[in-house]
């Protein structure tokens, strides 16, 4: 076989029932297809495996050009790789430039993917409500509404529904039990989150209103009534915080728990650090000259 040739074996048995995508026909290499690979470019190997993940869930016509997109991509690769190593403008201090950034890239990945384990089995994850509520404090400044959010209800009705008028006073008054018994009748969407946050973006996939106008009528008013060709929007407000106010602490907890683990990670870290160094120091692995 040339030098250059691409052996490419056999890949039935991962494309979901295609029986034949790329052919081998050189039996010196049924080993290394046990084996797992999948193609071989003068030496560098593409394992079935990494064929496998790129066509799960996908139709036996999606998987085999998913399949010869990636193998003719790599093999472009795999083969400017080899041309690079080989030109003549490569060699000498260029190379051994690229060989110690090479170097360090490879230890930077062994240590970010440890520090990821080393976060994820040893670092504590639970964060006190005291510490929150101390953080919040410290950097009030830093949580301020970029847009309003509420708590409260939304019932869209059709424009023709009977006792609307009804609804409203029953919305404003809180009466649950006649405004649920009014939706399951008559409504043709209700949505209670009286339990949680509501931001403006997510009301405005509910209501056919421009965000300045709901803005503009959450601060003067509980109850906005939207109405378009067929159906009338009515969102009661039963606790608010506006655009440019300061975030209410649950609200803000999700980042703020982020902020704080971060700040614990960088410690955590830097602490095994000094651990490991002071054990090779104390076991004479770190020798000075």
């Amino acid at each position: 076989m040339k030098k250059n040739k691409i052996l490419l074996v056999s890949l039935a048995g991962f494309l979901l029932g295609v029986s034949s995508v790329l052919l081998s026909g050189c039996a010196a290499y049924e080993k290394k297809a046990q084996s797992g690979a999948a193609v071989e470019v003068n030496g560098m190997y593409l394992y079935r495996s990494v064929l496998d993940s790129l066509t799960v869930g996908l139709s036996p016509e999606d998987s085999l050009r998913t399949v010869q997109q990636y193998v003719g991509q790599w093999a472009k690769d795999a083969l400017m790789y080899e041309a690079a190593q080989g030109s003549i403008k490569m060699k000498g201090k260029r190379t051994k430039e690229i060989e110690a950034l090479v170097e360090e890239y490879r230890r930077t990945l062994y240590v970010h993917s440890y520090e990821e384990y080393l976060v994820e089995r040893r670092m504590p994850k639970g964060v006190p409500d005291s510490v929150v509520a101390q953080v919040y404090e410290q950097l009030s400044d830093r949580f301020i509404l970029d847009e309003s959010i509420v708590k409260g209800m939304l019932v869209v009705v059709p424009n023709e529904a009977h006792d609307i008028a009804k609804l409203r006073g029953w919305m404003d008054k809180g009466m649950l039990d006649e405004i649920e018994k009014y939706a399951y009748k008559s409504a043709s969407g209700y949505e209670l989150f009286s339990d949680r946050w509501m931001t403006t973006t997510a009301l405005l996939n509910q209501i056919p209103i421009a965000r300045s106008d709901l803005e503009a009528a959450m601060k003067s008013k509980n109850q906005v009534e939207v109405s378009d060709s067929v159906k009338t929007y009515l969102l009661q407000v039963t606790e608010k915080h506006l655009l440019g106010e300061k975030m209410p602490m649950d609200y803000a907890r999700p980042e703020i728990v982020k902020i704080i683990l971060n700040a614990r990670e960088v410690e955590f870290l830097n602490k095994e650090r000094e651990r490991l160094y002071n054990e090779a120091i104390q076991k004479q692995k770190v020798k000075f000259y």
